[in-house]
């Protein structure tokens, strides 16, 4: 996969695309990330990005111009393979859809990604309107840049790449992954301070192991995160399941 970043702060995402996980995509040759400054593409002399809103109000708007080139050129560059169409042009922006893990799958499948980091009061409408394929939300909230926002969709899309982790069921048992969150995780010593790991992980029967983290993975959600397991695929058991928790008021 291949990631263009346009931002104004380039210097901001050597640290996190240089270690653990993501260092190691890089070097396997599963990802390349691109960093543009966008004031490389300005044509004045001070590198003049952004400018006073038309209509007046606080605050500066970021001009077209270098974002629409940056997009321009970085497609230029391309050399598709057949049949691939172009790639997506992400806006990030607290108007967009909002991002979880059902659109890091989506975006996980495209060979190609162009992500636009916002700053300032935003961008001119008509990078919005003419450019921008897709706009997303990392959260209800404001941060300063879009850097942050570019960082979290990088990291949780490259994670689901094939060949980026060791195992792909760890990526299929993190939460949010099935629609809920993850079962609780042990590791040795058995008992810590009195405190013993529940006894059908020491039992080495692999499908009680498997039954019981699902309905823990359930019942956690249930507890923490109601609101997703309208959306989960749930049999008809794991349905009860819910309901005689509600019932019996356990969570």
């Amino acid at each position: 996969m291949r990631i263009d970043i346009l931002t104004l702060f380039p210097q901001i995402f050597p640290g996190p695309f240089s270690s653990g996980i993501f260092q190691r995509a890089v070097n396997s040759g599963l990802v390349k990330v691109n960093i543009h400054n966008i004031r490389d593409y300005t044509h004045n002399k001070h590198h003049i990005v952004d400018d006073s809103p038309y209509g007046g109000g606080a605050g500066m708007v970021l001009k077209p111009e270098p974002i629409f080139e940056a997009v321009a050129q970085i497609k230029e560059t391309l050399k598709p393979e057949e049949g691939a169409g172009p790639p997506p042009v992400i806006l990030l922006t607290p108007q967009g859809r909002p991002f979880c893990q059902q659109v890091a799958q989506e975006l996980s499948g495209h060979s190609h990604l162009i992500i636009i980091c916002g700053h300032y009061e935003g961008f001119d409408e008509r990078v919005r309107q003419y450019l921008a394929t897709d706009e997303i939300s990392i959260g209800d909230y404001v941060l300063s840049g879009g850097e942050l926002a570019a960082m979290v969709i990088v990291d949780t899309v490259v994670r689901l790449l094939p060949g980026v982790l060791g195992s792909e069921a760890s990526s299929r048992d993190d939460s949010h992954a099935a629609g809920l969150l993850e079962y609780p995780q042990y590791t040795r010593p058995a008992v810590y301070r009195g405190w013993p790991v529940p006894e059908v992980l020491l039992s080495g029967n692999h499908a009680q192991i498997a039954r019981w983290r699902r309905q823990q993975a359930i019942r956690r959600t249930l507890e923490r995160r109601p609101e997703l397991l309208d959306k989960a695929q749930l049999s008809p058991e794991e349905r009860q399941l819910v309901s005689r928790l509600k019932k019996d008021g356990t969570c």
